[in-house]
């Protein structure tokens, strides 16, 4: 999809699993944020005009990432929309304040995402604007998380044991966008930032070497900051268990105009950096965590 519009769409096929025809990398490519197809329902019920709904999206990152089937590893994308239902968060992260009835006691109401209004059923779009114009319902909610973010994680856990069963270890890298503002008042802006939630999630070498490639390829980088890593990163990255996790930012001005929504001219070269990326985290990736014999 290109343009502001969106597509009022119910979700039928709730993501995208593209499996490669040989597994020869030793990664998962996870594009949890690039969906746009709007259920109607949803649509109707924000206050929001298209637009300004579009902001919390990753728009188009999966088609970055499309390669990776080609290479050799599988990709996964949510084809809902954020703003309708995010998977980089616990299962239930929900603000009480949204719902018209009480929320059961294993619902987590006091996340610093929830504070934000990021949570798994998201307040507000990434730019702070309230999505709704009336309160939800908890059975709404259940239904989206049964239905979406159930499968999607299901589809990934299962993903990332194949790989890990086929090569003895994983690395799952979780591809994302940021709006170009996204660094902050007196802060360089970087191309890509890279998280590995502070060292916790993905072995310093494979972050080394993504560091290093992508900045001979000409993009500032930045670690951790302002993104460490979100769910995925800390969920699937267990370095001790032979799983890493490494999250991607891109900044959405070099590829897209963030108001219009249209990818801009380099958009073929930011594809095809970042398939040399991929290629050069499965070298990585076999050369520091191949068992050894």
């Amino acid at each position: 999809m290109d343009g502001s519009a969106i597509t009022a769409t119910p979700v039928l096929a709730p993501l995208d699993v593209r499996r490669p025809g040989a597994r020869v990398l030793p990664l998962v490519i996870a594009s949890p944020h690039s969906g746009s197809d709007y259920p109607p329902e949803f649509v109707a019920a924000s206050r929001l005009d298209p637009q300004t709904l579009r902001r919390s999206e990753d728009a188009f990152v999966d088609e970055i990432f499309a390669a990776a089937p080609s290479l050799g590893a599988p990709l996964i994308a949510a084809r809902f929309p954020r703003a309708y239902l995010d998977v980089n968060r616990e299962a239930w992260e929900l603000d009480p304040a949204m719902f018209a009835d009480a929320l059961p006691d294993y619902v987590n109401v006091r996340s610093p995402r929830v504070r934000m209004g990021l949570g798994t059923i998201a307040r507000v779009v990434a730019s702070g604007e309230e999505i709704y114009g009336g309160k939800l319902s908890f059975a709404d909610a259940k239904v989206r998380i049964d239905s979406l973010y159930r499968p999607y994680h299901a589809a990934l856990s299962r993903l990332v044991e194949e790989t890990a069963a086929e090569f003895g270890f994983c690395l799952v890298v979780d591809c994302h966008s940021m709006p170009s503002g996204a660094n902050g008042a007196g802060r360089q802006s970087a191309d890509i930032v890279l998280g590995d939630c502070h060292g916790a999630s993905c072995a310093p070498q494979l972050v080394e070497a993504a560091r290093h490639y992508l900045s001979r390829c000409g993009f500032a980088v930045a670690l951790n900051a302002p993104y460490a890593g979100g769910f995925t990163t800390g969920h699937y990255g267990r370095p001790r268990q032979r799983c890493h996790a490494l999250q991607i930012e891109i900044n959405r001005a070099i590829y897209m105009d963030e108001h219009s929504y249209r990818r801009r001219s380099g958009f073929g070269e930011l594809g095809e950096a970042m398939a040399g990326l991929i290629g050069w985290l499965g070298d990585a990736a076999r050369e520091h965590l191949a068992p050894s014999c």
